[in-house]
Order: C-alpha cells, then sequence, then structure tokens
C-alpha cells in the first residue's frame, strides 16, 4: 500500500478548491485595482482616510497603492492568510484521518512502523503546500503582469511566495503536532485555526501599538511581511532560522507523540 499516493488522492479535491479559490482571490483583488486605477481614483487617498486600525486590518501599511506592486503587497496579507489556514488544516486532518474516518484498524495491520507512516503522511502534506504555492506565485505573475502597466514585480512576488512557503510549513507542523498530540485529534484542526487567528489578531493589535513591537516574534506573520520584503529588505535571517527551529521542533513533536498514542478505530 502506497500512503504517500493514497494521501495524495484523499486530498486531491481539497486542493483543487483551494487551489481555485487562491486564484480567485488574486483575479478579483487586481481587477479591483485595474478598475481604480482606469477611473483614476486615488487609492492612497482612500486608504489614507481610514481609521488606522482598519489600516492595520488591510495590511495597507506603507506600500503605494497606486502601483500594481503596492496593491499586491496589501493582497498578499489575504493570500498567505489563507495558504496558512489550509497548511494548518491540512497537517492536523492529514494525521486525524484515520481516526476521523474509523479506518485505523486498517492502516495499523499493515507491516509498516508509524514512522513510515508519518513520513508518508507529511510528505503528502508538503507536496500539498508545494503546488498551493506555486500556483500562488503563478496566477499572481500572470495576473499582476496584466494590470502592472510595465512594472517589473516578478522578483518581488517570488520572495513573498519563498516567506509565504516557510509560513505554510510552520503552521502544516502546528496542525500535525496538535494533532498527533490530542486523544480527540477530530478537533485538531479547529484548535490549529485558532491558534493561527490568534497569532494574526496579535499581529494586527502590534501595527496598531508600535510600544508591543518587541511581541513580534511571538506571531509568524510578523517574520514575513510583505511591507519589508518587497522594498529590497528580502528575508530577514533572524526570522527565517526562528521559522526552521520552530518547525524543525514541532516534526520531532509530531513524531514523539505519534508513535506513543493509542489510535481509536
Amino acid at each position: 500500500m502506497n500512503i504517500y499516493r493514497k494521501e495524495l488522492k484523499s486530498h486531491r479535491k481539497s486542493l483543487i478548491f483551494w487551489c481555485i479559490g487562491v486564484i480567485l482571490m488574486v483575479a478579483s483583488g487586481m481587477n479591483k485595482y485595474s478598475s481604480l486605477y482606469s477611473s483614476g481614483q486615488s487609492m492612497n487617498d482612500l486608504m489614507g482616510d481610514m481609521p488606522k486600525s482598519m489600516q492595520a486590518i488591510m495590511g495597507v501599511g506603507a506600500f503605494d497603492l497606486s502601483k500594481a506592486s503596492g496593491y499586491y503587497g496589501m493582497l498578499f496579507l489575504y493570500l498567505v492568510l489563507m495558504a496558512t489556514i489550509h497548511a494548518a488544516m491540512l497537517g492536523a486532518t492529514i494525521i486525524a484521518k484515520e481516526e476521523r474516518d474509523k479506518t485505523s484498524e486498517f492502516l495499523f495491520v499493515k507491516p509498516v512502523s508509524r514512522e513510515k507512516i508519518i513520513t508518508a503522511k507529511l510528505l503528502a502534506a508538503l507536496t500539498n503546500i508545494v503546488i498551493f504555492n506555486l500556483v500562488t506565485y503563478a496566477s499572481s505573475v500572470i495576473i499582476v503582469g496584466k494590470v502592472s502597466d510595465g512594472e517589473k514585480i516578478n522578483g518581488d512576488i517570488a520572495i513573498t511566495m519563498l516567506g509565504m512557503f516557510i509560513l505554510q510549513l510552520l503552521f502544516m507542523m502546528i496542525g500535525s503536532t496538535i494533532s498527533a498530540f490530542k486523544k480527540q485529534p477530530k478537533t485538531a484542526a479547529s484548535v490549529a485555526t485558532a491558534i493561527l487567528l490568534l497569532t494574526f489578531v496579535l499581529s494586527v493589535v502590534i501595527d496598531l501599538n508600535e510600544d508591543l513591537d518587541v511581541l513580534k516574534y511571538l506571531t509568524p506573520f510578523k517574520y514575513f511581511e510583505a511591507k519589508h520584503m518587497m522594498v529590497g529588505e528580502g528575508l530577514e535571517a533572524v526570522s527565517v532560522v526562528l521559522s526552521l527551529i520552530i518547525t524543525a521542533v514541532l516534526t520531532y513533536g509530531t513524531f514523539a507523540f505519534y508513535k506513543k498514542r493509542d489510535l481509536n478505530g
């Protein structure tokens, strides 16, 4: 039994729907930019009149919204939120699905160790988030390129996608670790999503109050912000190292908890 292929097949429809969703998000967002640009309406003035709290929630930051790159930078916040929700839910469900579907006994009577099972599952989840990331990148390059009026933006999109991939990987492992640890893994996806939303809200609160900037390393959403990556700063080394360390610890935790848990099925 090829567990890796089985997992890819079982998540195929879900991945297709998520990919369609992200393509539509990019298309609708940049279509809005194109409409406003054509009408001559100033997005900078429009956003500037909004309360600071709304600007933080919308991810406006220091972007020049009269340019396609600036508008995409604002849109990136929602793309990364969508990508990380997908990754967290995927990490949780790919571990818990046997107990959810009452097929644990079928899987574990096979002559395959738990280490091989969890490795195959995580590789399948990794394949899914890579595909999602590549679809987001390709759709962004194509759609933004059509409305950018000659502005070179492919490099900026590529660096943001790299940051998004690291966050996808981190939240995937948060989901899988929670699922491997919990006695009732059916709720793991909900818990992982709740943690994700809490860290997102914290990132917004930090944007609203500069005195809280010291807390930025408590929320992954502050690690790779488009407003920094798209102005030549690239990926911050501290954020990359911290993300990889957390991901490595969570990966170890997933294997350790999964090996010790009692499986119900």
